[in-house]
């Protein structure tokens, strides 16, 4: 898969989550958490109110941070797609 195609595939996938109303299971949640923060980038800290749930998400992105970027995008994809194979 080329590049662009990996892009498309993960903004496709990005949309997927963000158009999906019903909640994710927690550590499906810091999965997709972590990949999207390595595969865009965004290395500031988490901003949740709650410091344990920060400690859950900047655990996350210490367990993703030997993970390229596009090792992010396509993990972020599988997840995804995993996630709504089985729940059609």
């Amino acid at each position: 898969m080329s590049r662009e195609e990996l892009d498309i595939e993960f903004k496709e996938a990005v949309k997927r989550v963000n158009a999906h109303t019903e909640p994710f299971p927690a550590d499906t949640l810091l999965k997709l958490y972590a990949y999207y923060k390595k595969a865009t980038n965004d290395y500031g800290r988490p901003k949740s109110k709650e410091p344990i749930i920060n400690a859950f998400k900047t655990n996350a992105l210490f367990q993703a941070k030997n993970v390229s970027e596009d090792e992010a995008k396509q993990n972020y994809i599988d997840i995804v797609n995993n996630y709504f194979l089985y729940r059609e």
